[in-house]
């Protein structure tokens, strides 16, 4: 038997979570702050950044629950992974 985690468990797991996710989000319409927090606390017992992470990786992937696919409209939650610096463009709240 390898050592390490089972990679099957780990994405059914992540399937139930995107399906929890889903019925939160889309079913009972709660806000997106608040689904991650009760997947995160209350369902599965994750970091919050974790549980952000495997619903984000769902969602590029194209993922569905049962044929239903997440509106992509009302899904606004992530940042792009590329900073702008603070540099030269931005204007000074005191001009000189």
């Amino acid at each position: 038997m390898p050592k390490g985690r089972n990679k099957q468990l780990i994405d059914e797991r992540d399937r139930k979570l995107f399906e929890r996710f889903y019925y939160w989000f889309d079913v009972q319409r709660l806000r997106f702050d608040d689904v991650i927090y009760k997947l995160s606390h209350e369902e599965f017992f994750l970091a919050e950044a974790t549980t952000l992470r495997i619903v984000k990786r769902m969602l590029t992937e194209g993922a569905t629950v049962d044929g239903h696919s997440v509106k992509r409209s009302r899904y606004v939650g992530f940042r792009s992974s590329r900073r702008q610096s603070a540099a030269g463009g931005q204007l000074s709240l005191f001009p000189e």
